[in-house]
């Protein structure tokens, strides 16, 4: 059931949220084993927050917050105090942070139930949760193929009914790209829109929370609850999340642009054709859609590495063995301790990046590559903003393919880097974009359609994802949506 179905329930006292918590963490022991998604199941806090969500709903007498006593999960970047947070990794294996990020806590006020903390790419670095140094995420419709990723516990989460919805991270599609694979709901909001405090960064002007949900008004219902500014995040703005406007409005009139270079060569035909299918369902709504050219949609796949790789280098300097993270067991003087902690604490994938990060930030290299990059980051920023004077919202595919096999891409890491051509510019711009479940491939792998606004018109984008949701919902009805579980 979505959060609406399960917050009424609730509240008309047909079930309890003791009884929902304790199916759902049933549901994690019997099906989990074989998909992976949880890396701490914290099943006593669990039901003792959900006990205390009963008690509150059973005094009634005021209004109560949607999420009471609704079961979710975090992904396991995202800090909990006194609850294990590893970002997946060696290096924080054993790591309990003694506070709790921004977002977390704003839930946990409004009484939602944490089931626990879930898996992703070690550190966010991957597109497929397969860097993972607890083990491979597998995507509840096909455990043969990969989740997606970064937040890829996330989505297997939400798709396989392991929780109501998922809070994740997206730097440079990683909400909306697993959210694709495993078809469900998955939101990136503008950068600024929900505080980092508590978030282990990865690329500081690129990292932002995002949802991963069952339907758009799920999705649209927890982002308002986390988002809004926040004293410990100076990036975080003040800004109303849906000023008046209702996301059920329909698409009457609404200016669609199809950037050309995002349907051109790279993409798979069946993503491209379902893509542009649900484009036209939205035209049958009344929506207005036309192509044109976003010629900077080749420079970002580039740019995006060189700076996201840059800022994870100064990040993740922190962890030395020192400070903070692993500690090397042997080890004969400080240099060599600094080595094998970092050697032996980081995985191949994180060490790969940091390595490219510190490259492009020497002193031979600052100029010809991060430097560029930052230019090219405008240009893309202004391409955008050129574009959204003219169109409400544009709509692109959210990955170049459907969900493929693990292992298939693993010798190759830029096979993999390919994943994020879709969704890195919002991240590079700042802007809000979604991925919408809107088909099939003809192995009955779910496609997504990414849908990007203007900053801060989340209300824009939500408004065509609920309209895309609704004209699909033939499609899901007639039991195409019945994962393989």
């Amino acid at each position: 059931m979505t959060i609406y179905e399960l917050a009424a329930r609730l509240r008309r006292k047909e079930i309890s949220s003791v009884e929902i918590t304790r199916e759902y963490l049933n549901r994690i022991k019997q099906i989990d084993p074989s998909i992976h998604s949880y890396l701490t199941v914290t099943a006593d806090e669990a039901l003792a927050a959900a006990e205390k969500a009963d008690q509150i709903i059973a005094r009634g007498g005021q209004e109560l917050p949607l999420f009471m006593g609704i079961p979710m999960s975090l992904k396991d970047n995202i800090c909990t105090e006194g609850i294990r947070t590893t970002c997946a990794s060696k290096m924080l294996e054993n790591f309990v942070p003694p506070y709790s990020a921004t977002l977390w806590n704003r839930l946990k006020t409004q009484g939602a139930v944490l089931l626990g903390k879930v898996n992703l790419d070690e550190f966010a670095m991957g597109s497929s949760t397969e860097t993972s140094y607890f083990g491979v995420t597998a995507n509840p419709v096909d455990p043969k193929r990969v989740v997606g990723g970064s937040s890829g516990g996330s989505a297997a989460g939400v798709a396989a009914e392991l929780c109501a919805y998922s809070i994740g991270t997206d730097t440079g599609g990683s909400v909306r790209q697993p959210a694709s694979f495993c078809g469900v709901v998955g939101i990136k909001p503008t950068y600024g829109r929900i505080s980092r405090y508590g978030m282990i960064a990865y690329a500081s002007s690129l990292d932002q929370a995002g949802v991963l949900a069952q339907s758009v008004p799920d999705a649209a219902a927890v982002l308002e609850a986390v988002a809004g500014p926040d004293p410990l995040d100076a990036v975080t703005v003040n800004q109303p999340m849906y000023p008046e406007m209702d996301i059920t409005l329909g698409v009457k009139e609404i200016k669609i642009g199809i950037p050309n270079e995002y349907f051109g060569a790279g993409i798979g035909e069946e993503v491209r054709s379902s893509v542009l299918k649900a484009i036209g369902k939205l035209e049958g709504c009344g929506a207005k859609a036309e192509y044109f050219s976003m010629e900077t949609a080749y420079e970002a796949l580039p740019a995006y590495y060189i700076i996201a790789c840059a800022e994870a280098s100064s990040n993740l300097a922190m962890f030395d063995g020192v400070r903070f993270g692993y500690r090397a067991p042997d080890y004969s003087d400080l240099d060599e301790l600094y080595k094998m902690s970092r050697s032996q604490g980081f995985g191949a994938e994180v060490k790969r990046r940091i390595l490219l990060g510190t490259y492009v930030l020497s002193s031979g290299y600052y100029g010809a590559y991060y430097k560029k990059a930052r230019k090219v980051r405008a240009k893309i920023t202004n391409a955008f903003r050129t574009a959204f004077e003219k169109y409400d919202v544009l709509i692109t595919p959210v990955a170049p393919t459907t969900a493929y096999r693990i292992g298939e891409k693993s010798e190759d890491p830029t096979k993999k880097y390919m994943a994020d051509l879709c969704t890195c510019s919002p991240n590079l711009a700042g802007l809000p974009a979604m991925s919408v479940p809107c088909g099939f491939d003809q192995n009955g792998l779910p496609v997504g359609a990414q849908i990007l606004a203007k900053p801060f018109d989340e209300a824009m984008l939500l408004r065509v994802g609920y309209a895309l949701e609704q004209v699909m919902t033939g499609e899901k009805e007639a039991g195409q949506w019945n994962w393989n579980m």
